[in-house]
């Protein structure tokens, strides 16, 4: 039988849901400006086709890019899932319309990715294990709040990496000119779990929290198990590995950092230890050059990160900066250069 609805009366209450006024008002903006910023999958795509030729790729490149872009293609599928559960089950008026207009994006990402591939000559196929274990981890997590946290928090900072790296390598031009209108979206996305993740966790029990740590372990041991059995791939098309992890997790660090601080926790071993742990994960895994031939010295290095840590090796903006310039068939930007 399906769940008894009703009207949510309380939803302008925002204080009763934890959420402070400035981040209620940041919320509502990213759903105006998934408006302002919106854009036609199927003229953007047609468009930049026309412009650069049908997308071709040597055959090794091809295969490497379509099994890396399967991942994102199926995690833009989840992220719609998700994105359209939150915009139904949370109450609150303002972060209620930031969750649909993700969905909005969401759907659009995905056909536009399936239809890329497609002008490739490439068919999405299953995908790697560990990231079929991260998307169904978020898409079936127990809380809204875990929901929250592995898509924007998590899965959208690595997705912003990869779209970031790979647009600056250039490995095929319509993919290039297409990557910064999913930018721009995702990095609105993000915004959500920001701004909302704190009133949700504000109200939640010390067990409730604790499992939401130990989730986001989860979720990044995943993540490092994919980025390594994307390795040979990621190489192919130019983008260093270990390059990626590392700028993703900076990007996760810098999200978690502005959700404790929105708390006002001052502590700061939940992203220490998060950011020990990750750092000890890779170099066991995709170890520094000068570490790669010798498993004692790998291991010693890792003793020496979970002990002591190590300087960050980057420091990345949390979400990048697109101009008008590099989207220029979004509605908005075609709006401002008429007027």
């Amino acid at each position: 039988m399906a769940q008894k609805r009703s009207i949510p009366y309380s939803m302008f209450d925002r204080e009763s849901y934890g959420l402070a006024a400035k981040n209620a008002k940041i919320l509502e903006r990213v759903y105006h400006k998934g408006h302002a910023q919106g854009w036609d999958g199927k003229e953007v795509l047609s468009s930049l086709i026309a412009e650069h030729g049908t997308p071709t790729m040597n055959e090794t490149q091809k295969q490497a890019l379509g099994r890396v872009f399967s991942i994102i293609l199926w995690g833009e599928l989840a992220a719609w899932r998700i994105s359209a559960e939150l915009a139904d089950e949370i109450e609150p008026l303002e972060p209620k319309m930031a969750a649909t207009s993700q969905a909005f994006d969401e759907s659009r990402h995905f056909y536009v990715m399936h239809d890329y591939l497609e002008a490739l000559g490439v068919r999405p196929n299953a995908i790697h294990w560990g990231a079929r274990r991260l998307l169904e981890k978020v898409m079936n997590a127990d809380h809204l709040a875990k929901k929250l946290l592995g898509m924007q928090l998590m899965v959208e900072p690595v997705a912003l990496t990869l779209f970031h790296i790979v647009k600056g390598l250039n490995v095929e031009p319509v993919l290039t000119h297409l990557l910064p209108y999913y930018e721009r979206d995702e990095s609105r996305h993000v915004a959500l779990g920001v701004q909302y993740l704190p009133a949700m966790m504000s109200k939640m029990s010390v067990t409730e929290r604790l499992s939401l740590f130990a989730f986001q372990f989860e979720l990044l041991s995943y993540e490092i198990a994919t980025n390594f059995w994307l390795m040979r791939d990621l190489s192919v098309l130019g983008v260093d590995p270990r390059a990626l992890i590392e700028v993703g997790k900076a990007k996760q660090i810098k999200a978690m950092e502005a959700v404790l601080e929105s708390l006002d926790v001052t502590a700061s071993y939940p992203t220490v230890i998060l950011d020990r742990y990750a750092d000890a994960v890779t170099e066991l895994t995709l170890p520094a050059s000068s570490n790669a031939g010798n498993l004692w010295n790998r291991l010693k290095s890792v003793t020496d990160i979970i002990r002591h840590g190590r300087p960050s090796a980057v420091d990345h903006e949390l979400v990048p900066t697109i101009t008008d310039e590099m989207t220029p068939l979004a509605t908005g930007d075609r709006m401002r250069r008429a007027a």
